[in-house]
């Protein structure tokens, strides 16, 4: 038996990688791009609100027609496309809404959904009432609750009338809060 010392395993190249090191880089990238793949929707998440605001907000004015469409003491069924809308979207982006002209360039404009939940309702002008065929809420001429389970009257588009034409403020439904956060802004309802 010789006395030889056995020999050392052989090292790497200096700009060689080991194995190890190869599969530990390799972990390293693929967490990185879960990371990134489960971490892009929360971030347009948390940054889609100052998005919006780059593309003119959700609400813009759209035309529902000229005022001559409109007779005065009528309520009309009127239609807008929705300014958010996809390319699949294809007929649900026309939204439609009751417009009732009193006189002149004075109108009203209730979206067309219950302020119960939410079904639509009808214009029926031999009674001069709006009726929710869902729960039975009856709304006045002028979208103020008459009867049944809303607690409050039809909800408001914001709109004004331009170059002959009835404009509202679309993009979203009007609901308690923008009517509440319109009513304080124009200190009082808007039309």
């Amino acid at each position: 038996m010789s006395s030889q010392p056995a020999p050392a395993p052989e090292q790497p190249a200096k700009n060689e990688i080991s194995r190890r090191e190869a599969f530990f880089k390799f972990g390293i990238l693929l967490n990185g791009l879960a990371a990134a793949v489960l971490a892009t929707p929360l971030i347009g998440y948390l940054i889609s609100p100052l998005l919006e605001g780059q593309r003119n907000g959700y609400k813009r004015w759209v035309p529902l027609g000229e005022l001559d469409e409109f007779p005065e003491n009528q309520t009309r069924l009127a239609k807008f496309k929705n300014p958010i809308t996809g390319v699949s979207d294809g007929k649900t982006d026309d939204i439609p809404c009751w417009v009732r002209r009193l006189s002149g360039e004075n109108f009203q404009v209730f979206a067309i959904n219950c302020a119960h939940l939410g079904c639509p309702v009808r214009w029926f002008p031999q009674s001069g009432l709006f009726m929710c065929p869902c729960h039975g809420g009856v709304y006045y001429e002028d979208g103020s609750r008459a009867s049944g389970p809303p607690e409050r009257g039809l909800f408001e588009y914001a709109h004004k009338v331009e170059d002959g034409k009835l404009m509202i403020e679309a993009g979203q439904l009007p609901t308690l809060s923008t009517t509440a956060s319109l009513r304080k802004r124009s200190g009082g309802c808007q039309g």
